[in-house]
């Protein structure tokens, strides 16, 4: 093709009207480079918490075998569950097929703790300890009943995949506070339970610029991929290539006025400054020994959950601002009373010992952390029902959740279910209300977090979403 004729193939009228609105080019590029800070006008309030450190339990926790306590069940078990409980609500298609619906009682013993008297199952001994900490859910729902839209959802506020996610979003509107590193980072460890999917959306911009999507942390030499430089070329040869490089992707800034190609140089200075930031951070060798007692056994090896916690735990310390810990194996079905146990062994810990090393810091009071997945479970059980070995089906009708730290009340239990932990009957709590009270925390009102994206105007919390105020200080 003659090179006029391309020429003019690329002046599109986009093309055309970004170059006449140009003028702003270097200036814009280098104030993306070096930018921190958030949007303008945020925070639109007293900020309690600096901080998100998301636990996020993947596969749907039995809310009945851990926080929702139900006593009287054992009176029902095996009986079927009645029709006027159920209301005709959508099954999966792993029950539908069931001719009956006998109740599963949890066989775990109940006992209060904490000078709020806050029931928690035996199976969160260390959980127990911090129950004055905690803000204790029990009236979340949804309305996806399998893994991928009710993750989607949980994730982005939306259970179609394309919107950002929350950790984007926090980063979009109130930028970093640590220059050497991104401030949405991810770890994902893997339980003893069953292994549903996770994409890399979950944690993915969406329509916001890619520079606000979450960097995946690996549990592996180089925790961060291609950070690393090849043998032989050294951080001088990296700081020129990346100069010249800088160089060349600003004529195409001048000319194209693209926001990716700003964010891909901003993201190559990041890589850089991370070739130093990141293996200082992921060295654990220099943790006291009280550190690896306080997490648990596991917190020696890269990669598990406890490790992850402790990572979350000097993330926050560095003033990252998004913290986000997706550990799977929560989708207990045909074995649940035997996989529950053994996921418990691996998150109750850590959990706890994070709550404990960030008041011990200092931390807690401007750290908001949250756990919790994206569904519950069946009080009936999937499959044949014994006292001991019983089965649990997805459940978006009511589930629990936990949040301690900034801005959020200790020792308090929010909402209430019916007798059978089906149907939410007190302080019903949905997903965008749980966004709209982080970003309440971190000093945004969630109405003003917006992003114009095909002529309109998107936030986190859709047309919906709010404040949960009781169970805020």
């Amino acid at each position: 093709m003659d090179p006029i004729q391309e020429r003019h193939l690329q002046l599109t009228r986009r093309h055309l009207f970004s170059i006449a609105s140009g003028g702003l080019g270097l200036a814009a590029l280098n104030t993306l480079t070096a930018a921190t800070g958030g949007l303008p006008g945020l925070p639109t309030h007293a900020a309690k918490a600096r901080r998100v450190i998301y636990l996020f339990q993947h596969g749907g926790p039995s809310q009945l075998d851990l926080f929702d306590h139900k006593p009287d069940l054992e009176k029902a078990r095996a009986k079927d569950l009645p029709d006027s409980v159920r209301m005709g609500q959508r099954l999966t298609g792993m029950t539908a097929y069931q001719a009956n619906f006998p109740v599963a009682p949890s066989m775990f013993k109940f006992a209060q703790h904490g000078q709020s008297g806050m029931w928690l199952s035996e199976l969160l001994p260390h959980t127990a300890k911090v129950a004055d900490d905690i803000a204790l859910l029990r009236s979340l729902h949804t309305e996806q009943i399998n893994h991928d839209p009710a993750v989607t959802f949980c994730q982005t506020g939306f259970q179609l995949a394309g919107r950002p996610s929350l950790g984007a979003w926090v980063a979009y509107g109130l930028g970093s506070e640590n220059q050497d590193l991104p401030a949405y980072i991810v770890m994902v460890s893997q339980g003893s339970g069953g292994t549903q999917a996770l994409a890399d959306r979950s944690w993915g911009s969406g329509f916001l610029p890619t520079r606000f999507q979450g960097v995946k942390f690996r549990a592996a030499a180089d925790p961060v991929l291609y950070l690393s430089d090849p043998q032989g070329y050294d951080k001088q040869a990296r700081r020129r290539f990346l100069d010249d490089l800088a160089k060349l992707n600003e004529l195409k800034q001048k000319e194209y006025q693209d926001p990716e190609i700003a964010t891909r140089v901003a993201q190559y200075e990041m890589a850089f400054r991370m070739q130093s930031s990141v293996p200082e951070l992921t060295d654990l060798s220099k943790e006291p020994e009280s550190t690896f007692e306080l997490y648990g056994p596991d917190s020696r090896k890269p990669g598990t959950y406890a490790a992850n916690c402790i990572l979350a735990r000097r993330l926050a310390e560095r003033g990252v601002r998004f913290i986000q810990l997706f550990h799977r194996g929560w989708d207990q079905h045909g074995t649940l009373p035997r996989d529950i146990r053994a996921q418990c062994l691996q998150t109750d810990q850590p959990s706890a010992a994070l709550i404990m090393d960030l008041k011990k810091r200092g931390l807690l009071d401007e750290t908001l952390i949250i756990w919790g997945g994206e569904f519950g479970r069946t009080v009936y059980s999937q499959g044949t029902l014994k006292v001991d070995d019983y089965g649990r089906d997805h459940h978006p009708r009511c589930f629990s959740m936990w949040m301690a730290g900034g801005g959020v009340k200790g020792g308090i239990t929010h909402g209430a279910t019916d007798d059978f932990s089906y149907n939410v009957v007190e302080d019903p709590v949905d997903v965008h209300d749980v966004h709209a009270t982080m970003l309440h925390c971190l000093g945004v009102d969630h109405l003003k977090l917006t992003y114009k994206f095909q002529g309109r105007h998107y936030r986190l919390t859709d047309v919906h979403g709010r404040v949960v105020k009781p169970i805020l200080t």
